[in-house]
């Protein structure tokens, strides 16, 4: 074991020298915005709860009772016991969200992408993926097998010249993107992408996980632009939604191809009942109060104009600043000022744009997010 143990230390060492290396901070949520780290009360805003639904009085009250009625864990995979009266009202009520005739919930949101994909497309098949989508949709494009393109970031004309080059040497292709990319907060131009899409006979796939709950009424990005046709919409049930799951909402026919086929489904613990219940009860908030879920892009776009900056189009707006020993030093001032705002750096964005990523929630009161913005202004001049 002598070569394993040096092999993690080189590595590790090499990281530490790039101020590459993460370490997990224990961390207490005391509600939806303010958590305790290190012995210190600060400020979130590097947490995805975006509606603040994951301490909402309904939700956790839920979560308890299903616990009390069906037990802590779902006690095997969907197919054999673990598909518990819950999941069904679950997917119906993701499906009615999004406007699809059916929905598959999942572990988590990495397992979705890393099932539907290799469950649609395989060797023989083509994938045109955005250059930065999320890192679990590039997961599931390896998994596939299928050839795997990268296409210019939200560049449909691109796309167009791609599809019409290669479309006819493939038998079924695959398009991804997320919906709101989660690094800098831009929306893709989905009705423009489903529509070439549809001229080739290729299948879009939308990662929705940061737009449901905060755009076009808690609906998600899909239904930011009229006339978008995304036949899989995929998304997450642990962010704005505030608790924990994944789901892909498609055809009825697609739905059930992925029950009896994706690996990540067929092969792991079905989602808690907790999990579900809290789910169903955010949901129930999402569908019935739409001027919460306009609140998070509401003060993301009034930091935005506080600094400057192009006007946000989600709950997400990054800070590009620069080298990553100075996005640490810039996320260490604003500590010292009581807001917790993470630094982003390589691999997860591109070398150069460490950044910070600052996520705003319904629950973040205006002076707060004000505060941030002038204690942010000076990072961005430095």
């Amino acid at each position: 074991m002598d070569s394993l143990q040096s092999f993690a230390e080189g590595k590790l060492a090499a990281l530490e020298r790039l101020t590459l290396k993460r370490t997990l901070a224990p961390t207490h949520r005391v509600d939806g915005v303010w958590v305790e780290r290190d012995g210190r009360r600060l400020i979130s805003f590097s947490c995805n709860d975006y509606l603040g639904l994951s301490h909402h009085p309904a939700v956790k009250a839920a979560a308890m009772a299903a616990v009390e009625t069906y037990g802590a864990g779902a006690g095997a995979s969907r197919l054999i016991t673990g598909d518990h009266p819950l999941m069904s009202e679950l997917e119906g009520r993701l499906a009615a969200l999004k406007g699809t005739e059916a929905a598959c919930v999942f572990g988590s949101g990495y397992l979705t992408n890393a099932g539907v994909i290799p469950t649609l497309i395989g060797a023989g098949d083509l994938l045109i993926i955005d250059e930065l989508a999320h890192s679990c949709l590039w997961a599931g494009a390896r998994l596939s097998g299928a050839e795997t393109v990268r296409m210019r970031h939200n560049d449909v004309g691109h796309l167009e010249e791609l599809l019409t080059a290669r479309r006819g040497a493939f038998g079924r292709v695959m398009v991804a993107t997320d919906g709101v990319f989660s690094m800098d907060g831009d929306l893709a131009p989905l009705d423009r992408l489903s529509a070439v899409c549809a001229a080739h006979d290729a299948w879009l796939l939308s990662d929705d996980a940061h737009g449901i709950g905060v755009l076009a009424g808690g609906r998600g990005s899909v239904h930011v632009f009229p006339g978008a046709v995304v036949p899989l919409q995929m998304g997450t049930l642990s962010k704005a939604v505030g608790g924990y799951g994944g789901y892909l909402c498609a055809s009825r026919a697609v739905i059930d191809l992925i029950k009896t086929r994706a690996r990540t489904f067929v092969y792991s613990t079905g989602l808690p009942p907790a999990s579900a219940a809290a789910a169903i009860a955010a949901l129930d908030i999402i569908a019935s109060d739409p001027a919460l879920c306009a609140l998070p892009l509401a003060k993301a776009r009034a930091f935005t104009a506080a600094l400057s900056l192009p006007a946000a189009t989600s709950a997400i707006v990054p800070v590009i600043i620069g080298e990553a020993q100075a996005a640490l030093e810039a996320s260490l001032r604003l500590r010292d000022q009581g807001f917790l705002v993470v630094p982003i750096r390589p691999p997860t964005v591109p070398e150069g744009t460490a950044r910070l990523r600052v996520a705003f929630s319904a629950a973040h009161a205006d002076e707060d997010v004000a505060r941030l913005a002038a204690a942010v202004r000076p990072l961005m001049a430095a």
